[in-house]
């Protein structure tokens, strides 16, 4: 090799790196998030039919009617359709923020919506609204109009009030379940352009 020759290039040898896997929003995580979704929007749908059509429409009645048909739907309410529904959701809703968060997704709007309906609609028709009708299911109905319609007015503002309140915490609820279920389809779809630029 003389001085004029040109000098061989040196290279470093690149170290191989992998690129970063990024975890994939599958459709069992997609679908719990569905199905969550879907239990919150049934259980507010069922305590915001109380509110605005079911208690008015008693409290136009006559007490003993009231009185009747009060003590027939709650007693009817106790089913297989029903229960899934009212003491589900809550669970459903925490595998749903649990699948999201390790599909690399938020979480915690399905955690939350999890935790406000556990206290605020869950919660608060145990500790309320269900002592209330087991209070004006063994209650013996007077026969006097006057005295029944005392009866309904002492149960049905008080049991309406947490019915209200238990509404508005489900339709928050439905809310952030709502959001978690957007968040998890921008973060496929975000992915999916990662993937096909």
């Amino acid at each position: 090799m003389t001085a004029t020759d040109p000098q061989p290039t040196i290279r470093a040898r690149q170290p191989h790196t992998n690129p970063p896997r990024s975890r994939t929003i599958g459709p069992l995580t997609l679908g719990t998030a569905i199905i969550a979704t879907t239990f919150t929007a049934a259980i507010f749908g069922f305590f915001y039919a109380w509110t605005c059509s079911t208690m008015w429409g008693l409290d136009t009645a006559d007490p003993h009617v009231a009185i009747e048909a009060m003590r027939a739907m709650n007693a009817s309410v106790r089913n297989a359709v029903f229960a899934p529904v009212f003491f589900g959701t809550p669970a459903v809703l925490a595998v749903a923020a649990l699948s999201a968060h390790r599909a690399g997704a938020r979480g915690r709007w399905f955690g939350a919506a999890a935790l406000l309906y556990l206290i605020g609609g869950l919660g608060l028709t145990m500790a309320v609204n269900v002592p209330m009708n087991e209070t004006l299911a063994t209650a013996p109905v007077p026969e006097s109009r006057d005295a029944a319609q005392q009866m309904w007015d002492t149960y049905s503002p008080p049991w309406q009030v947490a019915n209200a309140a238990r509404t508005a915490v489900s339709g928050l609820a439905l809310v952030l379940a709502a959001a978690g279920l957007y968040d998890l389809g921008r973060c496929s779809g975000r992915r999916r352009a990662s993937v096909h630029p």
